[in-house]
């Protein structure tokens, strides 16, 4: 009996032995606690921005806009289209010309972090405004999209025709909803990409993927929202006036 207790004694001090050992080699691997994985915060990107100097950069853009719609309206091909298809095409093609116009002329401008609400318009409002009345703010995560956009038209460095025939090819999109004359629009759209493509043999003559790469750049186009466009540059000049029904005047003005 005495040496079957003096065995159980030698095996409980071995097994004690052993954990610790095991635990040892635990701890000194880290694996006692789970690694953190690196958070990224986007919180910086949700910022809400403004223009840093509105009266200058809203005047800027209000010359580009004014030159954008002259653009539409000079081409004999588009006073052709049903008014209605006119209408339709303005209001899908606007902001990306618009956007073209910002790079054709170089346009830089600055942002900084939106204002808070002061205490008195929190206090009138009580709670009466709800997000959903509220215009989209632009982010700084949206300004970063446009910035990039441009950054890509300058290194493509593009002449006037080439700017031109590629507005052409953003205007006649064949696949805007309830067009009467999409046919027509199609072909004006395949005339401009011809066009396009046989401007930049002489201007361009060894470089034969410069017309896929503008084509790629101009479909980033797209990914910019026509509310970011408008809170940003327009809705300091035009306050809750809708800036389409603008557009809309200055197309069919004579």
């Amino acid at each position: 009996v005495h040496i079957h207790i003096l065995c159980k004694q030698k095996l409980l001090s071995w097994m004690r032995l052993i954990s610790n050992a095991i635990l040892f080699n635990i701890l000194s691997r880290g694996e006692s606690t789970p690694k953190r994985v690196p958070q990224t915060c986007h919180c910086e990107k949700r910022k809400t921005v403004c223009l840093k100097t509105p009266g200058e950069t809203c005047q800027t853009a209000s010359d580009v806009l004014v030159k954008t719609v002259h653009f539409m309206k000079s081409l004999p091909a588009f006073q052709q289209l049903p008014p209605k298809d006119q209408l339709s095409l303005l209001q899908n093609c606007w902001a990306p010309l618009f956007i073209l116009g910002l790079a054709q002329d170089r346009v830089l401008f600055e942002v900084h972090d939106s204002p808070a609400p002061s205490m008195l318009k929190r206090i009138l409002l009580n709670g009466r405004e709800t997000p959903s009345s509220d215009p989209e703010q632009p982010t700084l995560a949206g300004v970063q999209t446009l910035r990039a956009c441009l950054k890509k038209f300058w290194s493509l460095d593009l002449s006037p025709k080439e700017y031109a025939y590629l507005k052409g090819t953003v205007i006649f999109n064949p696949d805007v909803p309830g067009l009467k004359a999409s046919l027509f629009i199609e072909g004006l759209q395949y005339e401009a990409q011809h066009a396009l493509k046989e401007v930049l043999v002489p201007l361009h003559p060894e470089d034969r993927g410069r017309f896929a790469r503008i084509l790629l750049t101009a479909s980033a186009l797209k990914t910019i929202p026509p509310s970011l466009i408008t809170e940003l540059f327009f809705r300091p000049v035009i306050g809750q006036a809708d800036l389409l029904d603008l557009l809309i005047d200055m197309l069919f003005s004579r």
